[in-house]
């Protein structure tokens, strides 16, 4: 049966749609501009980014502190902080992730290297194996990019811990 045998004139109604053939042109804007410095942020340490965090992620307006929240800082040939993106947020333990999710700003935005960072809501910093497994994978995946992953912190409650400081860098 069709859909005119139960409206009669639905055809006339509702036409099909259909997309275009042609290609589009994509143009990156920022969402938000951010209370930064009047020169771009030194980010080259575990201590400074997890204070880049607490300035600028922990009061983005879809952070959500009961929820692991994974972002990526791009930064520019001197480690200096170009940007950041919210990339995920997932449950009280875990998230979702993919390299491409990372690296897709990071390549538009012509980075010279990503440092990831990511809560956990219980409050404590150490790495989980999926975060070591994780890290270990994106490290990797920049690799063949050409794209450094300077490091992965994880920020709990008033502490941090960086993996590459734990070696799983190596």
């Amino acid at each position: 049966m069709k859909n005119s045998d139960f409206l009669p004139g639905f055809e006339h109604l509702v036409k099909p749609f259909k997309f275009p053939a042609s290609p589009y042109e994509y143009k990156v804007t920022t969402l938000r501009e951010c209370p930064t410095p009047e020169t771009l942020q030194l980010c080259d340490t575990p201590d400074k980014a997890a204070e880049y965090w607490r300035l600028h992620l922990s009061g983005h307006p879809y952070f959500d502190p009961e929820r692991e929240c994974l972002a990526v800082l791009i930064l520019n040939t001197r480690r200096r902080v170009k940007g950041h993106h919210l990339v995920s947020i997932g449950s009280q333990d875990s998230l979702l992730v993919a390299p491409r999710d990372i690296f897709r700003l990071a390549i538009v935005t012509s980075a010279c290297a990503v440092l990831v960072m990511h809560n956990h809501p219980s409050g404590q910093s150490e790495p989980s194996e999926a975060d070591i497994r994780v890290t270990r994978d994106l490290v990797r995946a920049g690799q063949l990019l050409k794209l450094e992953v300077l490091d992965h912190v994880i920020v709990g409650h008033g502490n941090h811990t960086s993996l590459r400081s734990l070696g799983f860098f190596a």
